[in-house]
């Protein structure tokens, strides 16, 4: 039988640490993000930064011109106005180069060689910003000369410095750059957290609670989850979720019901086997009694209680796994059908005719036992469509035919006039508990037939016909030995 579905347990673990959380990675992400682009800025700016400060720095020279054409006009400057100059200036050496000239203003006496030099006209931006790190991460003292146009371009401006402020004032300047692209980086990942964690992380959430809490008792239809009214992909989510939730709620109540059922069949199984058991023993008696009509039914009668017996036997394999492996033997086709004709209760009255269409000398390489549960299955659903029919000028026919539509394959066909299927039947066809032909029934008929079928690689279908009434085609491929195909 079905095994009993174990009780669910509820989960836990439903709510992550805090640094494994998705809304914290995300902000994260979004911080390192932001970071990623001011470092992009950064690299041009901080090239930029120091252009505009080696260009102020040449600028200053300007002011040193003044002083120069005052010397050209006979005012000379002394050796203190020279150290003046300088250290307001905060240079070693000033210098200004005119067309074919080149004029020296002032410088230290001390003046030691140059570590670097720096043309502002012929560097490149990708030399600034290789120039910008190298003085960021140089520790040593070094001395810079620097040259380029002042004023209007027609002079060039020489000065000589110690490039410590100048690396001072970079250090500051990146460090403004670093503490403001921490706030734009905060503030931005704030931003997007509250957003997504509005928008996206809460409805989320609201849907693992909804799985967990569901997770814990999946036959409580209150515990289904309720979609809003969201028209995104989130609402689409939602009401998915909450018709699969519904689904699988059915589908458990179901088999637990159906577990239920098997375990009620197997303890009527257990008793119905002891009094079939008796019923077996009556009619080995009758056997004995000299009369004509008794003499002819008890055969049949015996046969019945037997196949009875075997049934009950294989409940049980029946609802634990699938049908038995069928053990194929020559069988006459026609004879078993007419087995399972004398084995149904139709009386003259009821009108039915019951019709062998089959070939007399037709051999058939199949499990007579599983095919007789098999077709009589088929005939019973067929005989009970047209119980409740009362007209005398309705015609009542079931017959039962075999065919060979290609090489080695047996098409067993079994047909009615009766009302026919309706659209729910056909929906469920051959689906146990579902695809019952008739009100009160439990589909199990076609469900155990179609198995028996499948198990002999076989196929089985309600073939559409041009009468009304029920029509199953069972095609068995190899069913025929290579003489009768």
């Amino acid at each position: 039988m079905t095994d009993p579905i174990p009780e669910a347990k509820p989960r836990t673990g439903s709510h992550p640490p805090f640094t494994k959380r998705l809304s914290s990675r995300l902000f994260a992400l979004t911080a390192l993000a932001v970071m990623s682009a001011e470092i992009l800025v950064f690299v041009p700016s901080v090239a930029r930064f120091r252009l505009d400060w080696l260009q102020s720095k040449l600028e200053t020279v300007s002011v040193a011109t003044l002083m120069a054409d005052f010397a050209e006009g006979g005012l000379l400057l002394s050796l203190d106005q020279e150290s003046e100059l300088l250290r307001a200036l905060d240079a070693r050496l000033i210098a200004i180069r005119r067309p074919g000239v080149t004029q020296l203003l002032a410088r230290v006496p001390d003046l030691a060689t140059v570590d670097e030099q720096v043309d502002l006209t012929q560097e490149s931006r990708f030399d600034s910003v290789l120039a910008a790190f190298d003085t960021l991460l140089s520790h040593r003292p070094r001395t810079i000369r620097l040259v380029g146009a002042i004023g209007d371009g027609s002079m060039t401006g020489e000065i000589v410095f110690n490039e410590a402020p100048l690396r001072q004032a970079m250090l500051r300047y990146s460090r403004n750059i670093l503490l403001l692209s921490l706030g734009i980086a905060s503030f931005t990942g704030l931003l997007v957290f509250g957003a997504i964690s509005l928008f996206l992380l809460r409805p989320v959430r609201s849907l693992t609670n909804a799985l967990v809490r569901f997770g814990a008792d999946p036959e409580d239809p209150s515990l289904i989850l309720k979609p809003s009214e969201r028209a995104d992909e989130l609402g689409i989510a939602e009401r998915e979720l909450a018709g699969m939730q519904q689904v699988l709620a059915d589908t458990l109540r179901q088999q637990r019901r159906l577990a239920d059922l098997g375990l009620a069949v197997s303890k009527i199984n257990h008793d119905l086997r002891n009094i079939l058991a008796s019923a077996q023993l009556i009619s080995d008696r009758l056997a004995d009694v000299p009369d004509a009509q008794v003499q002819r039914f008890t055969p049949v009668l015996i046969r019945s209680l037997d196949r009875a017996l075997h049934y009950t036997q294989s409940v049980l394999a029946y609802g634990r796994a699938a049908e038995s492996r069928p053990v194929r033997r020559l069988t006459l086709l026609h004879r078993l059908v007419e087995e399972i004709f004398e084995t149904q209760l139709v009386t003259p009255e009821q009108g039915i005719e019951l019709v062998n269409a089959v070939p007399p000398a037709l051999e058939a390489d199949l499990d007579p036992e599983q095919f007789f549960r098999a077709l009589s299955n088929l005939v019973r659903n067929a005989l009970q469509a047209m119980e409740g029919e009362v007209e005398d000028a309705v015609v009542r026919r079931v017959s039962v035919r075999a065919e060979a539509p290609g090489e080695a394959m047996l098409r067993i066909v079994v047909e009615d006039t009766g009302p026919g299927l309706g659209p729910a039947a056909r929906d469920h066809l051959f689906q146990a508990f579902r695809g019952s032909t008739r009100a009160g029934g439990t589909g199990l008929g076609l469900a155990i037939a179609a198995e028996i079928v499948k198990a002999h690689g076989g196929q089985i279908r309600l073939a559409a016909g041009s009468t009304p009434g029920a029509r199953f085609e069972i095609d068995l491929p190899g069913a025929l030995p290579d003489d009768a195909a």
